[in-house]
């Protein structure tokens, strides 16, 4: 079966309020129960906010590191998923019950090479 990464894309700002953010983290908990449960379920986790990142690139052959995110925009990966799945609709259909979880865009992603 094939991998696939379902992103959870996830807008810059603060956290919804302490009533919303529990009934999001539910549903996120029975989704990812039907997903270990179907046997496709492989890893998931959240991710702190982008100020916590340090971006570690290569310029004139030296390393540079620096905080943030590599880009500025308005949204930022938030969480991710990986499952295999047999095709895509059926990554896509996992990644429609994500997203409807979290409430959130998710994008559904293929992995290049198959796993050992």
């Amino acid at each position: 079966m094939k991998q696939y990464l379902l992103s959870v894309v996830q807008p810059d700002g603060p956290a919804p309020e302490a009533e919303v953010l529990e009934k999001i983290m539910r549903d996120v908990g029975v989704v990812d129960a039907e997903m270990r449960a179907a046997g496709v379920w492989v890893f998931a986790g959240g991710l702190h906010p982008p100020s916590t990142a340090t971006v570690v690139r290569v310029t004139d052959g030296e390393l540079l590191t620096t905080d943030g995110p590599y880009a500025e925009g308005k949204e930022h990966l938030g969480g991710f998923t990986i499952i295999k799945a047999p095709d895509l609709d059926t990554a896509l259909d996992w990644g429609g019950r994500l997203a409807r979880a979290t409430t959130l865009a998710v994008e559904v992603r293929p992995f290049v090479n198959e796993p050992a």
